[in-house]
């Protein structure tokens, strides 16, 4: 019941595409993560992705549907089943909201972050 600071919480940590848990709640987890380059093409059958530009540009690819690209302040979400991948030409911070225990990576083939608490 205490205030997080996400730009405390980013200052920790450098590793891109490593997200860190920063709250919980109704069985989701509240993550930070930094990124730069692309993520593989990939989908989540059981859930919808959340992600909130905290600082800098994303750019939300999708397989079948032109690219979405959203900054600070600006939040897109990946209905669950739709083939997306999420990019940056430089670095970016995000939020994310995702079930606990939802591997980050869905069926890309890449291992899951460990989503480690911070």
């Amino acid at each position: 019941m205490i205030p997080v600071n996400l730009a405390q919480k980013l200052a920790l940590f450098d590793a891109h595409w490593d997200p860190k848990v920063v709250a919980t709640y109704n069985g989701n987890d509240v993550m930070v993560v930094k990124f730069q380059g692309e993520f593989p093409y990939h989908k989540h059958d059981d859930t919808d992705d959340f992600f909130l530009v905290l600082n800098g540009e994303c750019i939300m690819d999708y397989e079948n549907a032109d690219s979405v690209t959203f900054g600070p302040g600006e939040l897109v979400v990946v209905p669950k089943g739709q083939i997306h991948r999420p990019r940056a030409e430089k670095e970016v911070q995000v939020l994310l909201i995702e079930p606990i225990g939802e591997p980050n990576s869905g069926d890309s083939g890449v291992t899951p972050a460990a989503k480690d608490h911070i």
